[in-house]
């Protein structure tokens, strides 16, 4: 048995709402705390955060000037049709596309780089 396993992961932001929105609808998953300073969506087993941070700046990439100090992979049966979909929720596709074949780098609506991934 492991000493300890993830509950959670959470995301710095600047509107915790929106951001729970978008994540909620991505992993199909639900909304089930929302506070004006925190939220959290269930994703399975796994509970993603959101947490309000004054005067919030997203992490840049691919420059190192700002880190990502977290980002999530997506595994994905479809990357055109997934692709879509999270533009059509709010992300934004990254111009810097280093493998567009085998996976998509975007940003979530606060700024979080995220990939899709391919499942092979």
């Amino acid at each position: 048995m492991p000493a300890a396993r993830i509950a959670a992961i959470n995301l710095e932001c600047a509107d915790p709402a929106a951001l729970a929105r978008f994540w909620a609808e991505m992993l199909d998953g639900e909304t089930v705390v929302e506070t004006p300073g925190f939220c959290a969506v269930k994703a399975g087993p796994l509970h993603l955060g959101a947490v309000k941070v004054a005067e919030y700046r997203p992490p840049t990439w691919p420059s190192a000037e700002r880190s990502q100090q977290i980002h999530l992979d997506l595994a994905v049966e479809d990357l055109d049709a997934a692709e879509r979909t999270a533009i059509g929720l709010g992300a934004a596709k990254e111009a810097a596309q280093p493998g567009p074949d085998r996976f998509r780098v975007l940003r979530d609506p606060a700024g979080h780089p995220f990939c899709l991934r391919a499942m092979t």
